[in-house]
């Protein structure tokens, strides 16, 4: 509960003088989505760029990562050429080039901080490493100018879950994380599964929003029975893989009642994506109740820092940020939602990372 979340913490690097203007070109490759941005030291973004690997990849079921290598090895250098050319500006504007580094796919984070390392000798500029989900978690101070530290932060996304007191810009206090599977990775294992891309409406849908959409039609929301996990441990940790078990058992059932073929959608497709979504937030937010808790009783946040920022591709699920409004609500807690396109993997926020260091 004390120990301080050490892979956030990046040594310190050049810090802008305060008298100009700082520019700062982010470049994000951890994953799938090849972005880049130029934003400058009060938050305004010049110009970006992002191109998405999402359809190529649905076809393959999942991410493959050379072939994810590949496609940002082919589009890096039109997309960060497409954000200079937007913001009007060159290489020789910038101040320094930031680039995600860690965590992701290795494979994928290889390309981007190999070309942003090139930009930096080419252009004889100061190369910025950037934690990628220090950039998720510091992304809300870009938009909301009063958000201040310490603050509660939850990071909800398909490869990460965890919940750290922001108490700098390189310092956190973890206080909780998965011991298994990641949320968003439930969400798109269990979309597969269930073989929603055979859906045309959810064709071309990433897993998490296909999920989404499925159970907003829900007539019996529900219908099927989840259990709780984790509710006797009293520390702030999370756990999807019981929940996940427990969905594909129902799919299993329902398959053999309706005696169906295996290309099949089980009829009770909404109702059964509707409990996943509520079991999922519920479990959310039991933990981050507990780390609320935790922060009142060791005043870890002054009474007027409540606040909470969720970031990371699930806190697009407006389901998920509904339920934490209302916990936020009884706790006294102020919730913070980047928009929807900057809780996903995009460069603005390596590129905002680079400004606060």
């Amino acid at each position: 509960m004390t120990s301080l979340l050490k892979s956030f913490r990046i040594n310190s690097f050049r810090r802008y003088s305060n008298t100009k203007r700082s520019l700062i070109l982010g470049i994000e490759t951890s994953c799938d989505d090849t972005g880049c941005a130029i934003v400058d030291s009060e938050g305004n973004i010049l110009g970006e760029a992002l191109n998405s690997q999402h359809l190529i990849h649905l076809k393959h079921g999942g991410i493959i990562p050379p072939i994810a290598q590949d496609l940002h090895r082919r589009n890096i250098e039109s997309v960060v050429t497409e954000a200079l050319k937007t913001a009007s500006l060159n290489v020789n504007d910038v101040d320094a080039v930031a680039t995600t580094v860690k965590p992701g796919l290795p494979l994928s984070l290889t390309i981007g901080t190999k070309y942003g390392k090139h930009l930096c000798q080419l252009y004889n500029k100061p190369f910025i490493p950037i934690h990628h989900m220090e950039a998720h978690a510091l992304t809300a101070r870009m938009h909301d100018n009063t958000l201040k530290f310490p603050f509660l932060v939850l990071l909800i996304s398909g490869g990460h879950c965890l919940l750290a007191v922001a108490q700098a810009v390189d310092r956190f206090l973890l206080m909780g994380q998965s011991c298994d599977d990641a949320p968003g990775e439930v969400f798109d294992k269990m979309a597969r599964r269930l073989k929603l891309k055979d859906i045309p409406e959810y064709s071309k849908m990433s897993g998490g929003q296909a999920i989404e959409v499925a159970a907003s039609k829900a007539t019996d929301p529900l219908q099927f029975h989840f259990t709780p996990t984790l509710l006797q441990y009293r520390d702030c940790n999370f756990s999807f893989a019981g929940n996940k078990n427990q969905f594909v058992r129902h799919i299993i059932a329902q398959e053999r009642k309706y005696e169906l073929s295996p290309d099949a959608v089980i009829p009770d497709v909404n109702n059964l994506c509707a409990g996943l979504q509520f079991v999922i937030t519920r479990h959310l937010c039991h933990r981050v109740q507990r780390g609320m808790e935790y922060v009142a009783l060791n005043g870890l946040i002054p009474p007027d820092h409540k606040t909470l920022v969720v970031s990371g591709g699930v806190a697009c699920n407006n389901f998920v940020a509904c339920g934490l409004q209302i916990l936020c609500n009884e706790l006294g807690y102020k919730l913070v939602r980047p928009p929807h396109k900057l809780c996903t993997d995009n460069g603005v926020m390596i590129a905002w990372n680079g400004i606060e260091r």
